[in-house]
């Protein structure tokens, strides 16, 4: 019986590792690593002596960006961990076969979202949004999806059946500490409110970044005042920042600090929970495997939980493009209008009790019957797009 694409993948690594121990040169190592599509975008970050480590049946990938000092956001490092190989190879077929899905775009197609199994089931499935006139996956996408589960989902028309917000007072920012604001806080621009993220950083120039969701401005940004305001509790209104990039498709707004206060590494959680760094797409996918839930703290609905439900998605289904590199979590309830702007995140497994890991940026939520989950874009496809990272 032929071999399977997983099961090539996996025998490609064993190899690998084979010509490691015979003496492989270091560059030729690292152009073996990129030209076979290993942790995309990641392959960098990966050496000889992380192969070298992990037993036969195992691979290591790189599953979270770190600071390595709590206090210097500069100061990030990679993490890796090693994962059984054939759970690897199934998880990198099915965020490949999700990229075939999208650049295909068949009649029909609004979207997708891989789902790993468990590390012992050695497997990965695709879920895939159809839209509700009677489409289905075409033949052709089964034959080159052949080993992995695609699970169709119908979505009726979202443009007819979205409800109303529930009216919610907005969380304001109540204190400051040493002039910084936490994230899950209202701001406001002069179109709308958002939530307010944990602080986004740039290593061009050192910068550091207020973020909320682009939308929250209006959409001919030539026209909009790029000011960016911070409601507080007992006090009046102030002007913190000014848009430095808006970024669409990502749904972001990167806004430069204009005065004494600037955006912190904290979420206005009741423990102020310090954000040491951001996961990775294996990071994800490790999470899911393990069927963990994310957090977020939204200035409207406050603190929720819910558990990641796809990684790497396309999304389709509001607008004339769709977008990459979305993550999947929770239920509909878990955001609402105003939320937008508020982060994913989870506990860092290796860091203190109070450190998370930023998992992505939630930009809106199902409206529509028969699906339930919070999307936005996952923090790795920022850092891969534009070199921000939190």
């Amino acid at each position: 019986m032929p071999e399977t694409e997983t099961e090539q993948s996996a025998h490609r690594l064993a190899m690998l590792r084979d010509r490691l121990e015979q003496g492989m040169d270091r560059r030729a190592f690292l152009r073996t690593l990129v030209s076979g599509g290993y942790a995309v975008g990641m392959a960098a970050w990966l050496g000889v002596d992380d192969f070298l480590a992990a037993d036969d049946d195992e691979v290591p990938v790189v599953t979270a960006l770190v600071r390595d000092d709590p206090a210097d956001p500069w100061s990030i490092q990679k993490r890796t961990r090693t994962v059984p190989a054939e759970w690897y190879a199934a998880v990198k077929e099915a965020l490949e076969v999700n990229e075939r899905l999208a650049q295909l775009g068949f009649t029909g197609y609004l979207g997708s979202a891989v789902v790993p199994g468990d590390q012992k089931s050695g497997t990965a499935s695709i879920s895939v949004g159809l839209s509700s006139d009677g489409h289905s996956i075409p033949e052709m996408v089964n034959e080159f999806a052949e080993g992995i589960d695609l699970n169709s989902e119908t979505i009726i028309d979202v443009d007819e059946i979205q409800n109303g917000p529930v009216h919610r007072e907005p969380q304001l920012v109540d204190a400051l500490v040493n002039e910084r604001v936490p994230s899950g806080v209202a701001c406001e621009t002069p179109s709308s409110m958002a939530t307010l993220g944990p602080a986004l950083y740039h290593p061009d120039g050192k910068r550091r970044f207020f973020v909320t969701a682009e939308h929250a401005f209006m959409e001919n940004h030539d026209a909009t005042d790029g000011t960016l305001l911070l409601p507080r509790e007992d006090s009046d209104t102030v002007e913190v920042g000014t848009v430095a990039d808006y970024h669409p498709i990502e749904d972001v707004a990167a806004i430069e600090p204009t005065g004494e206060i600037e955006p912190a590494s904290r979420i206005d959680a009741p423990s102020r929970p310090r954000v040491r760094g951001q996961f990775t797409k294996f990071g994800l996918a490790t999470l899911v495997a393990q069927d963990a839930e994310l957090e977020k703290v939204g200035a409207l609905t406050g603190h929720t939980t819910g558990k990641i439900q796809g990684i790497d998605a396309v999304t389709c289904f509001t607008d004339d493009f769709c977008r990459r590199g979305q993550i999947r979590w929770g239920g509909e309830m878990d955001l609402t209008d105003g939320d937008s702007g508020s982060v994913s995140y989870h506990r860092d497994p290796d860091g203190d009790d109070n450190d998370v890991l930023i998992a992505g940026f939630n930009n809106a939520r199902t409206w529509w019957p028969g699906q339930s989950y919070v999307w936005g874009v996952s923090a790795y496809r920022l850092t891969e797009q534009h070199g921000y990272h939190f």
